[in-house]
């Protein structure tokens, strides 16, 4: 791969991860149609989820950080409550010892509907792991998830916006989010615009809708980045391509930046109507080019 086509490959990363366009769609297509061969698709991929990842943690850095200290609390307070119970077995009542809360602010809560939604995203991403690296090559998949990109699109601009956030949305909720985060792992099926049309069919308000969206996503990214480097040692890289991956990944993370606050603003106004067009637009010509190129 060349250091323009890494860096066009950068672009639609982070210009497709986040507006919900479909990033693996439209990758899928641009390596087909400009026939871009990557020497080392797995390290390319995996740097594009460092960028993605990159992005997500400095636009969201308070949240993050928070959500990462209150999850590590919870977990020491679930080993030591484990401990407790364990121990209560062999005591008389009188002497049990009380188990302390968990949830005790709504941070924790936040973090315990992420592991939540984080449960089938991981098992639809294990399970559709091979159809996902087979349907790539090909278009006619990506155009059909395109177009149903386009239907969620038009939906979510025509959902009733709640009111729910951190602290009264269900774990019901999550679960529901978190299947749908795992189905728009098929290319074309855009993640950020399937997820937030869940969440705003759940009764989410916009900016927890977003929020909720984003932040989700990392565990999965991370999921997806240790399946990739099981296979890293079959990795090889000819001389100097490393710094085309690198220039790439660089401009997917600012993009991604970018592209994250204008979702903000497209879900508060929300002015879906243009990308649902254009996935639906997109989902066709790639259908009319898998059967044209058949």
């Amino acid at each position: 791969m060349s250091f323009w086509e890494s860096i066009l490959l950068g672009l639609i990363q982070g210009l497709t991860e986040f507006l919900p366009v479909s990033s693996s769609g439209h990758l899928a297509i641009f390596k087909h149609i400009l026939h871009i061969q990557t020497e080392a698709d797995l390290l390319y991929d995996v740097m594009l989820h460092m960028a993605t990842l990159a992005a997500i943690c400095i636009v969201y850095r308070k949240e993050v950080g928070e959500l990462f200290v209150n999850g590590c609390c919870m977990a020491g307070l679930w080993l030591g409550n484990g401990v407790r119970w364990i121990g209560n077995r062999f005591r008389k009542p009188e002497n049990r010892i009380a188990l302390k809360p968990v949830l005790v602010n709504p941070y924790r809560r936040f973090v315990l509907m992420v592991l939540i939604s984080t449960i089938p995203t991981g098992i639809l991403g294990i399970v559709l792991e091979d159809v996902i690296g087979s349907a790539s090559e090909y278009l006619i998949l990506p155009g059909i998830c395109l177009i149903i990109t386009a239907v969620l699109l038009t939906i979510a601009d025509h959902a009733k916006i709640g009111k729910k956030n951190e602290e009264t949305a269900t774990y019901g909720n999550s679960l529901f989010i978190g299947f749908c985060q795992g189905a728009a792992t098929l290319p074309g099926l855009s993640r950020s615009g399937t997820t937030i049309t869940a969440c705003l069919l759940c009764g989410f308000s916009k900016e927890f809708a977003v929020k909720y969206s984003f932040i989700m996503s990392i565990p999965a990214i991370l999921g997806a980045m240790v399946l990739q480097l099981k296979d890293f040692s079959t990795v090889t890289l000819a001389g100097g391509m490393l710094w085309n991956y690198i220039a790439g990944m660089l401009v997917a993370g600012v993009v991604g930046y970018l592209c994250i606050k204008a979702m903000l603003f497209v879900v508060k106004k929300k002015k879906f109507l243009g990308f649902s067009i254009y996935c639906f637009l997109a989902g066709v010509l790639s259908l009319v080019f898998y059967f044209h190129m058949g």
